[in-house]
């Protein structure tokens, strides 16, 4: 079982030109592994595979400028999602699927995923280094770039990083693995819930145990919250104590 955990980059101007950049290349290279595909497709009725977009790729300017791994993934993305393609049609022959599916097409944003492996990110002075393409390296002399490490997880029970641009902002995604733990219940007791107004919840076990949840604060609240949206509509403003 795996867990994710998301967190705003804050970038300085440099880090976010960085970022721009590497997620712009991304968006090129998924659209250059698209056009690969749909052209195979249109000749051939058949689509190629991670390995084949991988290989086939190797040499473009966009892969290059991604860190090995991370343009692989971007392109096994792509070939996964020409296989889901296929994976329908078979399933309009077979009668499961009703729905005539679209061929996959090009990325008309400007920016894309970006997804690093565990492995390939390391931790030096509580930040994470980030490796970049053999070609930035050669173009403009950089080889990495760092993003702060949270302080809430492991660095070695990370397995996968992925920079997402959304909104116009960077976000860091990390997946880490997470142990399930069965929990030890008694499946003969059983609670009843009673949601009400005032009383948010009434609560009683078949144990002899009740509780009550007060619902009058959540009901001030909410109350205040509804009022301030309303004045905000209508362009206006209130002071108001906390």
């Amino acid at each position: 079982m795996y867990g994710c955990q998301q967190i705003l980059i804050s970038p300085n101007k440099e880090l976010g030109a960085i970022l721009e950049f590497l997620c712009g290349e991304s968006n090129k290279l998924a659209n250059c592994g698209t056009y690969y595909a749909r052209q195979l497709f249109f000749k051939t009725g058949k689509i190629p595979g991670k390995f084949d977009l991988h290989r086939e790729l190797a040499s473009n300017s966009h892969f290059g400028a991604m860190y090995s791994q991370a343009a692989q993934q971007c392109l096994t993305t792509v070939a996964e999602s020409f296989k889901s393609y296929i994976g329908l049609l078979k399933g309009i022959k077979n009668g499961t699927v009703t729905q005539k599916p679209k061929l996959p097409g090009y990325r008309k944003g400007g920016l894309n995923l970006v997804t690093f492996p565990g492995q390939a990110i390391k931790l030096k002075d509580g930040k994470l280094r980030f490796p970049m393409g053999s070609r930035v390296k050669v173009w403009f002399g950089l080889d990495a770039f760092y993003v702060p490490m949270p302080s809430n997880l492991e660095h070695k029970d990370i397995k996968e990083y992925r920079i997402l641009p959304r909104n116009n902002e960077f976000y860091l995604e990390l997946i880490y693995k997470i142990t399930s733990h069965k929990p030890d219940v008694n499946i003969e007791n059983v609670l009843s819930i009673d949601h009400g107004l005032n009383n948010w919840l009434t609560c009683v076990s078949n144990v002899g145990t009740s509780f009550l949840i007060d619902g009058r604060k959540l009901k001030s609240v909410n109350q205040w919250y509804n009022k301030r949206v309303s004045v905000l509509k209508e362009n206006q403003s209130f002071w108001f104590l906390v």
